[in-house]
């Protein structure tokens, strides 16, 4: 079973699929040689889907600021500095606003009060989302179909080719909504390795209402949504406290554990993409490189398949954990 690192990036316009599965590939590797290890890196393909929704992608060989397709943000390596910064102030606040929130926004059955709020957010500052949410009939190239469909049919498809090896799964931004939407209601059989989200705003009230509503079943007594079946040993949510996106940047009380036992387990990293001295807490690059993503990453590279008699063991304490 060989290691495969799969990445979904998230929502607006991005370069090439070849450049930023690059850029991608560099930061992982950056933060990686900073963990001072010997590593051999996987396999890592880039679920690429900015095209469904974007005539070209943004090119990063345009200079002129005001041009569509200029592209801003690109992959520089980050400056190396340890000093890690606690916000516990900030921190105090989003804690009181995600409790809020929710007694304010979700019923006990996950359905959405004061909806025109939320859809109103998503309609003016997350086009793709509402591209996502509503189905939205697209032509774009000569082409005619719905986004959420032809987002999900992608994904699926890169997914699926992978379906026998041992998987890590980056999701970033809304790329985490459309990786948990899929390994819950289109392929929760596939077995995922470690799961890992980064500037996710799953944690949103109405993100979770969304896919409450598509679940269509009862929830459990914590009227919770739970980590899907298929990711296997974990689950880990990388946030940084000044990115707007991932505002609710705690995973583990949102959402319960699966059969196997598997939670979202949060770290709170400082995320230090800077262009142009201007801050980007909530850039992949900067996530990817982060040393709490990077042990993981690592801890991952290094796992050893397991011999024979532990997988018996694993069989009958599951067994024993669903009796029970």
């Amino acid at each position: 079973m060989a290691k495969v690192i799969i990445g979904i990036h998230g929502l607006g316009n991005k370069p090439s699929k070849e450049t930023l599965q690059n850029w991608w590939k560099e930061s992982m590797l950056e933060g990686l040689k900073n963990t001072n290890h010997d590593f051999k890196f996987p396999k890592f393909e880039l679920i690429y889907w900015a095209d469904i929704l974007n005539e070209k992608p943004l090119d990063e060989t345009i200079t002129n600021e005001k041009h569509p397709l200029y592209l801003k943000d690109k992959y520089i390596p980050g400056k190396h500095n340890n000093n890690f910064v606690e916000h516990p102030t900030r921190k105090k606040i989003l804690d009181w606003f995600d409790e809020a929130a929710d007694k304010i926004f979700l019923n006990d059955d996950m359905t959405i009060n004061y909806s025109f709020i939320p859809d109103a957010i998503i309609s003016n500052y997350f086009k793709d989302l509402e591209a996502y949410y509503e189905n939205e009939k697209i032509t774009l190239n000569g082409f005619t179909y719905f986004a959420r469909e032809q987002i999900r049919n992608n994904v699926i498809k890169a997914l699926m080719k992978y379906k026998n090896d041992d998987i890590f799964l980056i999701a970033h931004s809304m790329g985490s909504i459309i990786a948990f939407d899929i390994l819950t209601f289109n392929l929760p059989k596939l077995k995922i390795n470690t799961f890992a989200t980064i500037g996710s705003p799953l944690g949103l009230p109405f993100v979770r209402s969304k896919i409450a509503q598509e679940k269509k079943v009862a929830l459990n007594n914590s009227h919770k949504l739970k980590t899907p079946h298929g990711v296997r040993k974990n689950w880990f949510n990388f946030s940084d406290l000044e990115d707007l996106v991932a505002i609710n940047y705690s995973l583990k009380n949102d959402f319960d554990e699966n059969k196997l036992g598997v939670k979202a387990v949060d770290f709170i990293v400082n995320n230090n993409y800077e262009i142009d001295h201007e801050k980007n807490p909530h850039k992949a690059y900067g996530y990817l490189r982060t040393p709490e993503f990077s042990n993981i990453l690592l801890e991952f590279i290094q796992q050893k398949e397991k011999g024979f008699i532990q997988k018996v063991k694993d069989i009958f304490g599951l067994l024993k954990r669903t009796k029970e």
